[in-house]
């Protein structure tokens, strides 16, 4: 009934386990080597590392499509043009956060990453539960598309609405919940000033 519910199944363990360690991999090299010093990323880094990263997502949709079929790597391609494609979308939102947040360039990447990285543990989180949800409730997938097209709509009519991040409620309920410095302190996100666990902007 739901394909994609037949092809996580059908991926034997060791291959999805040598692919998150490949993942965990390359995250480790890119800030625990490439960007184990802060510095100020130049464009012509950002562009070299954009090529890097879409070269090995392209070897990886070739894998796809010699082991599981042209179908299956064409499903693959279509997905990842998609999501580079909504991707532009946040660079601005990231370029409006970094500004509000006044995060000094030497840091944005350290931020960015873990900021990513995070998006990245959350998402999966939702993509099991969501799985889960409808292999249990198979009519779960109507709200699910329910809630992808008003969310559609929105970003259609709203589309030159300004975003204000100091409205947003979870900066202001983790303004109520934690003490927030007024100012950077280096690259640490939580410092301890007077006895007090502080968070960084």
């Amino acid at each position: 009934m739901f394909p994609f519910l037949a092809a996580i199944d059908a991926m034997p363990l060791w291959a999805w386990g040598a692919f998150f360690l490949f993942i965990t991999a390359m995250l480790a090299l890119d800030l625990g080597v490439f960007h184990r010093k802060a510095h100020v990323v130049t464009f012509k880094e950002s562009m070299a590392w954009t090529v890097v990263w879409v070269t090995l997502a392209l070897l990886f949709n070739l894998g796809v499509w010699h082991y599981m079929g042209p179908q299956k790597g064409l499903e693959f391609f279509t997905g990842y043009v998609i999501e580079k494609s909504l991707s532009v979308d946040n660079v601005f939102v990231i370029a409006l956060l970094f500004s509000y947040f006044a995060v000094p360039p030497v840091y944005q990447h350290k931020v960015l990453f873990w900021g990513i990285l995070g998006a990245l543990v959350m998402r999966a989180i939702m993509i099991v539960a969501g799985a889960a949800l409808i292999a249990k409730f198979a009519w779960v997938i109507y709200i699910f598309g329910g809630f992808l097209l008003l969310t559609g709509i929105k970003m259609i009519v709203k589309r030159e609405e300004e975003i204000h991040p100091e409205r947003n409620p979870v900066v202001k309920l983790f303004k109520r919940l934690m003490h927030v410095t007024s100012d950077y302190r280096g690259d640490k996100f939580f410092v301890r000033e007077n006895g007090i666990r502080m968070a960084t902007p």
